[in-house]
């Protein structure tokens, strides 16, 4: 069979443990003998980053900004233990969040469904997208343990140096704890025509929630400006498509999507993104069953699996163990970059080789063949079987062929 070409080459972010052995064998056994694979490679395993002084990590985001579209491979963010395990000069910054920073893009996660695993809530019937904005808020905050009674106030200097606002925080009368934390205008309506952008792209209704009732300036902030971007930019165009943009509080929203049928993009600020993508990836099956993709509010494009390095089952691969690691979200980074690789470049063989490459890997799950992670959650009719991971992609590859 003839090879698929491609024009312009995809950013190609190699990532870590196990992970980064299942990337490896999705390439030999499901892309390269297809397609006429060109990428731009960076490797962003923990040792390279180590090496480069995490440089790699900045001009791989730097090369997603020139060609557009990337796919990423999990990536370990180091902790003590990491520092000590890899003898790392510092504790290197998550290569998620600099990634995110560089191209100033908001994350969008949804489930992959098969027949056969359901959902915790039944009335889901379709899959719901969580969209976070993943800048700021407590992830960016500053804080203090107080150690006893004293006042708190939040002051506010503009670059004149002249005092503009202060108020009391809290007047303490005995021990307790301090927190401040911001946004900025600016990563706000990035988030905000993201989000429009990317319901636009897929058709789908977006809903926007916060606390404004009692976030009176921060929160309301956030509504505001979505509002008026929406107003101004967006709304002859969700109207063209008869989609829906619907604003309400954030716990109003949370019963409204669990009596929902799903088949919607629900935007959240960070700590409720944050919360809300487990919580939703959990209820539908599994977070090795979730879509990830990073878009910047210029259309650039990074896919990635939502879940980490899968370290337990690294160690047992080290030691020559058979493992049984699910690939389905890191084989969806892929599809899922290639098909968009395709839509801009005007290779229509390419998206739909990632179209069907998904649709053999959903069908090689419902005909009972599955990693061994599915095999607990299995509802089907026909016998689950659990293989590893390996005779789980020449599962998918022989579909594929057939």
């Amino acid at each position: 069979m003839e090879k698929i070409q491609m024009t312009t080459p995809l950013v190609e972010m190699d990532g870590d443990e196990m992970t980064r052995v299942l990337w490896q064998q999705i390439k030999e056994e499901l892309l390269l003998p297809f397609i006429d694979l060109k990428t731009e490679y960076y490797d962003l395993g923990l040792p390279y980053r180590e090496q480069t002084g995490d440089q790699v990590t900045i001009d791989s985001a730097e090369a997603t900004k020139k060609y557009g579209v990337a796919v990423k491979c999990a990536t370990i963010t180091p902790n003590a233990q990491r520092v000590e395990e890899y003898k790392l000069s510092q504790m290197w910054k998550s290569p998620n969040g600099t990634i995110r920073a560089i191209l100033d893009g908001t994350v969008f996660r949804a489930p992959i469904m098969v027949k056969g695993i359901s959902p915790v809530v039944k009335t889901w019937k379709r899959p719901i997208t969580i969209a976070r904005h993943a800048y700021g808020d407590v992830y960016k905050s500053t804080e203090y343990r107080v150690p006893g009674p004293g006042k708190a106030e939040l002051v506010f200097t503009d670059e004149r140096g002249t005092e503009q606002f202060r108020q009391t925080v809290y007047d303490f009368e005995c021990g307790g704890v301090l927190q401040g934390q911001y946004n900025k205008d600016s990563s706000i309506c990035s988030f905000a025509r993201s989000c429009f952008q990317y319901a636009i792209d897929t058709k789908q209704d977006l809903w926007f929630a916060t606390k404004d009732t009692i976030s009176k300036k921060y929160d309301h902030t956030f509504k505001d400006l979505f509002q008026e971007i929406f107003d101004a930019e967006y709304k002859e165009k969700f109207d063209a498509l008869g989609i829906e943009y619907f604003y309400t509080l954030i716990d109003d929203a949370v019963a409204r999507v669990v009596r929902s049928q799903g088949g919607f993009i629900w935007a959240c600020k960070n700590y409720d993104g944050d919360v809300m993508s487990d919580m939703v990836s959990t209820a539908f099956g599994s977070l090795a069953m979730m879509t990830s993709v990073l878009v910047s509010p210029d259309g650039k494009y990074e896919y990635e699996a939502a879940h980490g390095t899968v370290t337990r089952h690294y160690y047992k691969y080290l030691k020559g163990e058979e493992t049984s690691t699910n690939p389905v979200a890191t084989l969806f980074a892929w599809t899922g970059a290639l098909r968009k690789r395709g839509e801009l470049d005007g290779i229509p063989a390419l998206a739909d080789f990632a179209d069907r490459l998904e649709a053999a890997t959903i069908a090689t799950i419902e005909s009972g063949t599955m990693t061994k992670d599915l095999v607990g959650l299995w509802e089907g009719e026909t016998p689950a079987h659990g293989v590893n991971s390996l005779d789980f992609l020449k599962a998918i590859r022989a579909r594929l062929e057939a």
